[in-house]
């Protein structure tokens, strides 16, 4: 197949272009800057996002196009950084449309990147692909805005998928390092109350999950790219440090949290339990169910 992906030298991207390469798909990578990017085989990087940039004029019909494009969201929130943030997500997927538009052979699939933050915070609710969002704040408005955006190329005749991400975990890059770096230094614990859940995912489990709904034509609409057996924090911690074997004792409370962190202190205190309904029936089989398993594969 030929594919499109944007934010395709991040981590998820960069993990989901290898699989793709791999298995003998050609991956167009739309990037800010291809000047200082070396196509390779099965690899070739498309200038976008520029006043002049037409990648559309550059692309062969296309099976897919996997939209990953975002400024990250692990930093603290101030006003620039919230509306970097947000704009960054919302230019892209509309660059994305209008590529769309553009082209006169138009993809079958477009599996755009949200995140479960869409439902907002809660230590008791439950919530699948059915559920709908609870109180407002500033990742849930922006997984809305970011989903309508998207939804758009529905008007094209286009299956759309909206990848509601959980809390990727890879041993190079994203939360993982940075929850563990506590552990090696002996002063891991829980974090505020420790209640809050986790929906965690393997960047394996993401990454073929993404090819899953590519490849099947019933995927369509939200699905959560969540494990199946999210964690509280309390017990994603006493497991992390027990596979690290490290002690989880040092709790670190809530009010020097989020003096540290501010606002985004919103997604280590709080969180959602968020289970993958649509892709365990549409007949999707995880790799890593169990965050046991998941953290053995990730640190051996």
């Amino acid at each position: 197949m030929n594919i499109a992906v944007t934010g395709g030298t991040g981590m998820v991207g960069s993990a989901l272009t290898g699989y793709l390469t791999k298995n003998g798909h050609h991956v167009y990578i739309l990037t800010r800057n291809s000047k200082n990017k070396q196509n390779k085989e099965n690899i070739t990087f498309v200038e976008w996002l520029h006043e002049k940039s037409a990648p559309e004029n550059h692309l062969p019909p296309l099976d897919a196009i996997v939209n990953l494009a975002g400024a990250p969201i692990s930093s603290r929130w101030t006003k620039a950084q919230k509306k970097l943030i947000r704009d960054s997500r919302i230019d892209a997927t509309r660059e994305v449309i209008r590529i769309i538009q553009a082209l006169k052979i138009k993809p079958n699939v477009l599996i755009n990147a949200s995140a479960v933050g869409y439902y907002g915070i809660s230590k008791t609710e439950v919530f699948t692909e059915e559920s709908g969002p609870e109180g407002l704040n500033f990742l849930q408005d922006v997984c809305e805005k970011w989903e309508y955006e998207a939804s758009k190329a529905e008007e094209f005749g286009i299956r759309t998928v909206y990848a509601r991400f959980g809390l990727i975990l890879d041993d190079k890059a994203g939360a993982l390092p940075k929850m563990m770096l506590p552990y090696s230094f002996f002063t891991g614990g829980p974090v505020g109350s420790g209640n809050q859940w986790y929906s965690w995912v393997h960047l394996k489990d993401v990454v073929e999950m993404i090819v899953f709904a590519i490849e099947h034509n019933k995927a369509s609409g939200p699905i959560n790219v969540t494990s199946p057996h999210p964690e509280q924090m309390k017990h994603f911690g006493q497991k992390l440090a027990k596979r690290m074997n490290r002690p989880h004792w040092l709790p670190a409370p809530s009010f020097a949290v989020k003096s540290l962190l501010g606002e985004m202190s919103i997604l280590i205190l709080e969180g959602q339990k968020v289970i993958p309904e649509q892709p365990l029936t549409w007949g999707y089989s995880f790799s890593f169910p169990y965050l046991e398993d998941a953290l053995e594969d990730l640190l051996t």
